[in-house]
């Protein structure tokens, strides 16, 4: 059974940024991306790293479809990820929800307002993603509302022409497999047509946010996420 923090354990990868581009492209698809893919697989599942493992096993899966061979070994190992991501999550949510009484609301938006905060000054409140349905009212309130965020990118599917990311508050945590919690992470969609490269320092992105509950097999996957105008380096 895949958890929703699975989601968001995203592929880190060592990315040479490039100029803005245009169009996308999908992903490895030749014999020598196979292999450099399968050899960064094995690495993170060797070392325990299962939620840094998972997305490229899936993504090698989708690539030996046509080579039962192959395919059987990374089917298992995708299993073996699963299982203790769940088991990881499970652990996690033992503690139970904490108490949001002491969090500071956010005030209603303006009308032509552009909202600027951090990632975590959004997500300023606790949340269970086993249960869901415990996003302050003060935070609904901010969906529609246009808003700058600061935070670093993790992109989702491609390596290049990037058109869907996670914005995160760090990439510290999640190099050593730690998951930020998901009132922390942004999914960043770029306008329809538009891409942008990997860009690996803090980003400033800014757009239209949407503040609901999103489940993929039963499982919530996302709470934020940002139509976005405007993706740029952040002032040095």
């Amino acid at each position: 059974m895949r958890n929703a923090i699975a989601g968001l354990w995203l592929l880190l990868c060592a990315i040479v940024p490039s100029a803005h581009a245009q169009t996308t492209r999908p992903g490895p698809s030749t014999d020598l991306d196979r292999a450099a893919l399968e050899i960064r697989a094995n690495q993170e599942f060797g070392r325990g790293q299962y939620a840094v493992a998972l997305p490229m096993l899936r993504k090698l899966a989708e690539l030996s479809r046509e080579r039962p061979d192959l395919l059987g070994p990374i089917e298992e190992k995708i299993r073996v990820c699963e299982r203790n991501i769940d088991a990881a999550a499970a652990d996690a949510s033992r503690s139970g929800p904490k108490n949001n009484a002491a969090r500071k609301p956010h005030p209603p938006p303006q009308p032509g307002q552009i909202i600027e905060l951090s990632i975590k000054e959004l997500g300023n409140f606790d949340y269970d993603v086993q249960r869901g349905g415990d996003i302050p009212q003060d935070v609904r309130q901010l969906s529609g509302a246009t808003v700058r965020l600061s935070g670093f990118m993790i992109p989702m599917d491609q390596a290049a022409n990037i058109t869907q990311f996670a914005l995160v508050p760090d990439l510290f945590a999640c190099c050593f497999g730690q998951p930020p919690q998901l009132q922390h992470t942004v999914i960043v969609h770029c306008p329809k047509g538009k891409a942008v490269s990997y860009y690996p320092d803090e980003i400033i992105v800014q757009g239209t946010l949407n503040v609901q509950e999103k489940k993929d097999e039963g499982f919530i996957v996302s709470i934020f996420e940002l139509e976005a105008s405007s993706v740029k380096p952040a002032a040095k």
